[in-house]
Parts: structure tokens; C-alpha cells; sequence
């Protein structure tokens, strides 16, 4: 396709369409992996698959063109790191000691990212949404963004308490 940006060989549209597809089956396997964690229980499967899609979501997101350091990179670099963290209490530390607490709030932590970005694209992107808040800096993109942080904090402190794996 001469004149059409690429990446990986697919045009920006589709690439992005992966990526976003990406992005909301780990957002919604983070949710399933929140609700589990704050009843006190442990989905391996939902977990796996968390971890892939939210690593593949920040991976991915660094292909886009980009010009300096956005918000975009910083959050991906962010996700990466609590991601690693994440990886290594879980399979390298198995959630022994303080690695749980580690585990739990670094994937939460990643997923409250997942999240925030994902609360800035629809003010972006919906119509309705972007009339609200069409620089991101209005207060019902604030407000939102508010509560999405005391949401996240909420929960984070909830699977903190009640999440106990069995020993292995």
C-alpha cells in the first residue's frame, strides 16, 4: 500500500484495531482478576491471560508513530515495570511473604493504567464524551479520572486483605 502508513506490515487502522481489541480483553480479564482477589480467590487462567494481554497492550502501543515522550510511552513504561513486578512474584517468588502484597498491587496497578487510558481515549473518541471534556482538562474528564483512582485505590486495598493463596 504505497502512501499508507504501516506497522507490521497493517495499516495504522487495523493495528490499532488489534490493539484496541487487546487492550479490552485485558481490562476485562483484570476485572474478572479484581473481583476474584477481593473475594479471597484466585483465577490462574484469567490471571495468564491478564498478564499476556496487558503486556501485549503496552508492547504494542510502543509501535505506534510518536514524536518525543508522550503520556502514552510514560504509562506503557509504567505498566512494563509494575508488569515485571508482577511476573516475579507470581512466578518467580510464587507469593510467598511480602510478594503477595507485591503480585496484587502491581497487577492492580497495571490495570488502573489500563483503565485511565481507557477512560482518556473514550473522552477522545465517543462524541458525547468529547463535548464534555474536549482538551481532557475539564472537570468531568477530572471528576472521572478522580474516581477512577479512589475506585482502584479501593480495590487494591480490598484484594490486599482478602487475598491469601494456599501455600504450594
Amino acid at each position: 500500500m504505497k502512501g499508507t502508513k504501516m506497522i507490521l506490515g497493517m495499516s495504522i487502522a487495523l493495528f490499532t484495531k488489534i490493539h484496541v481489541a487487546i487492550s479490552l480483553i485485558g481490562i476485562a480479564s483484570g476485572a474478572v482478576l479484581a473481583l476474584a482477589l477481593m473475594a479471597g480467590r484466585f483465577l490462574r487462567r484469567v490471571n495468564a491471560l491478564f498478564l499476556v494481554t496487558t503486556i501485549l497492550t503496552s508492547v504494542t502501543g510502543f509501535f505506534f508513530p510518536f514524536h518525543g515522550v508522550t503520556p502514552a510511552i510514560v504509562f506503557g513504561v509504567l505498566s512494563l515495570l509494575a508488569l515485571g513486578f508482577t511476573l516475579l512474584a507470581y512466578y518467580g517468588k510464587h507469593l510467598a511473604g511480602g510478594w503477595r502484597r507485591t503480585f496484587v498491587l502491581t497487577a492492580l496497578f497495571a490495570l488502573y493504567l489500563n483503565c485511565f487510558v481507557l477512560v482518556a481515549q473514550s473522552f477522545q473518541k465517543i462524541p458525547a464524551l468529547h463535548a464534555l471534556a474536549p482538551t481532557g482538562t475539564e472537570v468531568p474528564f477530572k471528576v472521572t479520572q478522580l474516581i477512577l483512582l479512589v475506585v482502584a485505590i479501593i480495590v487494591m486495598v480490598i484484594a490486599d486483605k482478602r487475598f491469601r493463596p494456599m501455600p504450594v
